[in-house]
């Protein structure tokens, strides 16, 4: 079956399913739904969890194994297998057995980007919406962000002026993750007090000299120097990578659609306006990046994204910031 995010809390309620599937692109969304699945399967006793990331460098035999030997064992067990392509590839024939019949003590949570109708029409997706639950995460139009940040503050119990909301969702640009830290810093600064307009100001004066959003305006840019000096800044201040990463990964998608649009003869500032990206600086980047980059550079870009998101997690030996540094060079105008 399918539910939506905001059904998943009481659905679980009722029950556990064996299988849940949790798929989109927007990385806070995706979490949180985890999140919910991660503690009912807690709270009924499934706490030992093993990880595993669908690249291709994962052995499927070992996870089909892992699912036969846990049988052996007392203890209920999560295993989490992440998607970061939407595609199962050489599982695919794993997942259809594990699903004719899922162990009564496993749950077992695939994360996955959104996938596309080729891969829901494939028959581990039918076994697994007879068996289990999809929650498909869908992006937030930009015409309603400022009324998802609202919630998103009042829910926190922020109050937020029409002014101080507007420049937050100016500034934010839809970023739902980024969203989320910085209304977690407002709620540091203002004690309960009422937002305004000077409160966002300052607090964007006071945040991190170089921040997130500005390194990946360079890294578009190709100056690779200045970002490698803005990379060391921030992983001494302790910036947490995947918030920068989110917005990385969505504007290098959005880089390739919009070079797929310049071969159609589109309007390169009509197009980025319908994908929410109101902020001339950032469209200028934007376009200038998808005039500079090739199509090989970008997928090789977004390649390298997962791999700092399995950094990011601590599945990888080098940090995420080795592999940011490695984006900038990938980035840079070749001399």
């Amino acid at each position: 079956m399918k539910t939506q995010p905001a059904q998943l809390p009481q659905l679980l309620k009722k029950g556990l399913s064996p299988v849940y599937l949790v798929s989109g692109d927007e990385p806070l969304l995706v979490q949180e739904c985890c999140d919910h699945i991660r503690k009912s399967a807690r709270d009924a006793g499934f706490h030992d969890r093993l990880t595993f990331h669908a690249d291709h460098q994962l052995d499927w035999n070992a996870v089909a194994e892992e699912f036969s030997a846990l049988s052996l064992f007392a203890e209920r067990r999560r295993i989490e297998i992440h998607l970061p392509t939407g595609k199962l590839g050489d599982g695919r024939a794993v997942l259809e057995r594990v699903l004719q019949d899922p162990p009564e003590d496993i749950i077992l949570l695939l994360i996955s980007a959104r996938l596309d109708a080729a891969e829901t029409r494939r028959k581990w997706y039918k076994e697994l919406q007879n068996k289990g639950v999809h929650v498909p995460v869908w992006p937030v139009d930009a015409d309603k962000f400022q009324g998802w940040l609202q919630q998103r503050a009042s829910s926190r119990g922020l109050s937020l002026t029409r002014g101080a909301l507007a420049m937050l969702g100016e500034r934010l640009e839809g970023n739902l993750l980024a969203a989320s830290q910085e209304l977690d810093r407002l709620a540091l600064l203002t004690n309960g007090n009422t937002i305004d307009e000077e409160t966002v100001e300052q607090a964007v004066q006071d945040s991190s000299r170089f921040n997130g959003f500005e390194l990946v305006t360079e890294l578009l840019a190709g100056r690779a120097a200045h970002a490698g000096k803005m990379i060391g800044v921030l992983q001494q201040e302790g910036e947490n990578p995947l918030g920068l990463l989110a917005v990385l990964t969505r504007d290098l998608s959005l880089i390739l659609e919009l070079k797929a649009t310049a071969g159609q003869g589109d309007n390169p500032a009509g197009f980025l306006k319908k994908r929410g990206v109101f902020q001339p600086q950032r469209a200028r980047v934007l376009e200038q990046a998808a005039r500079r980059l090739n199509r090989g550079q970008l997928h090789s870009a977004i390649t390298l994204c997962s791999q700092i998101d399995r950094a990011a997690k601590g599945f990888d030996d080098l940090s995420p910031w080795h592999h940011l540094r490695d984006m900038s060079v990938l980035l840079a105008p070749s001399s």
